[in-house]
């Protein structure tokens, strides 16, 4: 049985834009409904959600039974260390956001955790793991760096300054920007589009069109999305499931207010 095409990896070289949402509701059911919605990808993210390794393992169930199977499942794990991300990949992660990468040294730490040796530090689990679909895809120790997708995040001050370097590790597909820890690096907490921050964002998604990677963003204004997609950013999350729950329930209650306040 031959390894899976990775179909996010596969567009991001062949330079085709792929959009996401992004899911922070640690849950299977949610993850179901929203991978059939019609987006590119969707990130199960286990950094800023309450997510542990066995709850992706169900939400990558839900996104692999969508029977168009048009969605590609991107994880991020909590932090850039190699027995959280061997856990991940054993469970069937094809793409993972690797957050907080700061230096080359860190993109390369990265690299060797989502290969096996000689050429990495991936602890090997033969066929009692679900990535080598246990034990049926025999080639999977040999062929599986083909098609896993490493994306790095650089949310800093210090990782702008080093973006080069870190765009020129090899095996670092895509390097994705998160505004709001970079909003507050650049001394603007919680003014993730204040006109400094924008202005560099927009360098940093040049920068790293100019390296030859793959550039990413979350960005929920539709009108800044489509900007930074025109800058060449090629994996651009447009939605957040828990902020469309909450926006959405506030304004329902809303329309409703003064009638509950006012009953006839």
């Amino acid at each position: 049985m031959a390894i899976a095409v990775n179909q996010f990896k596969k567009a991001l070289r062949a330079g085709k834009p792929r959009i996401g949402i992004w899911s922070a509701l640690a849950s299977h059911y949610t993850v179901e409904i929203l991978s059939g919605a019609g987006f590119d990808w969707i990130m199960l993210d286990a950094e800023h959600a309450p997510n542990e390794v066995s709850m992706v393992l169900q939400q990558l169930q839900a996104v692999a039974a969508d029977p168009e199977r048009k969605t590609s499942a991107v994880v991020r794990p909590a932090w850039n260390d190699h027995v959280l991300i061997k856990r991940f990949l054993d469970i069937g992660c094809e793409t993972l956001l690797i957050p907080y990468v700061q230096t080359k040294e860190e993109a390369i730490a990265a690299v060797k955790a989502i290969r096996y040796p000689p050429h990495g530090v991936r602890g090997v689990g033969g066929a009692t793991v679900r990535a080598t679909r246990f034990g049926r895809t025999h080639d999977y120790m040999q062929t599986c760096h083909d098609e896993l997708c490493l994306l790095v995040q650089v949310e800093t001050a210090e990782a702008l300054e080093n973006l080069e370097d870190i765009c020129s590790v090899e095996g670092v597909d895509g390097v994705f920007i998160g505004p709001a820890d970079l909003a507050a690096s650049l001394g603007y907490p919680g003014q993730p589009t204040h006109p400094e921050v924008r202005v560099e964002i927009d360098k940093a998604i040049q920068r790293i069109v100019a390296c030859g990677k793959a550039p990413g963003i979350l960005m929920v204004d539709e009108k800044r999305a489509k900007e930074c997609l025109a800058l060449g950013a090629l994996f651009v999350a447009v939605a957040v499931d828990t902020v469309m729950l909450a926006r959405g329930a506030e304004a329902v209650a809303a329309r409703f207010a003064n009638d509950s306040n006012n009953p006839a």
